[in-house]
């Protein structure tokens, strides 16, 4: 007789979820990792700083959502800017140029990546941070270190799962 494998029920709550500093800048707490999916999603909470931008990117074998929990993002997709406050959804499919910035002085969102092809690049792209760190549980600032797209670069040609393909695409405000 085969075995078959079903994968645990995910429950956590507010703040629940380990910690990590992004390199590219703000706490990631991860709510639910590929592995514990079975590879059909990663999801993160993602907690920033106003400024904080990404640099224009794919993601060539993921779909990246984001649900925007609290703040303002600017999102730069296919060419075009779109503003997107709390409540509000942004759908990036696989292979479509995207980049954001938070326009307010902090955001948070929920980023689903479906399949979580993308954890690699992400877990490399970022550093662990202790349970009460500040700015992973809500309490103060979420800029904790420089943004370091160099760490960002070598995860990405390490792992895969992005594609980096300029500078982030917006003026100067």
């Amino acid at each position: 007789m085969a075995t078959v494998s079903i994968p645990a029920a995910i429950i956590r709550t507010e703040g629940q979820g380990e910690r990590r500093w992004f390199f590219g800048g703000g706490v990631h707490i991860w709510k639910a990792r590929a592995a514990e999916t079975g590879g059909a999603f990663l999801l993160f909470e993602d907690r920033m700083a106003g400024g904080k931008m990404t640099p224009l990117h794919t993601h060539p074998d993921s779909d990246e959502t984001m649900y925007i929990l609290e703040g303002e993002i600017l999102m730069h997709m296919n060419g075009e800017e779109h503003r997107i406050g709390a409540g509000g959804l942004a759908v990036a499919p696989r292979g479509v140029p995207h980049a954001f910035m938070v326009v307010s002085e902090s955001a948070r969102m929920l980023c689903l990546h479906t399949p979580g092809c993308c954890e690699a690049f992400y877990w490399d792209a970022s550093a662990p941070l202790s349970p009460g760190a500040t700015g992973g549980d809500g309490a103060g600032p979420v800029d904790l270190g420089p943004v370091d797209f160099t760490k960002v670069q070598e995860s990405a040609r390490r792992n895969g799962g992005i594609v980096l393909l300029g500078p982030p695409p917006f003026a100067p405000r």
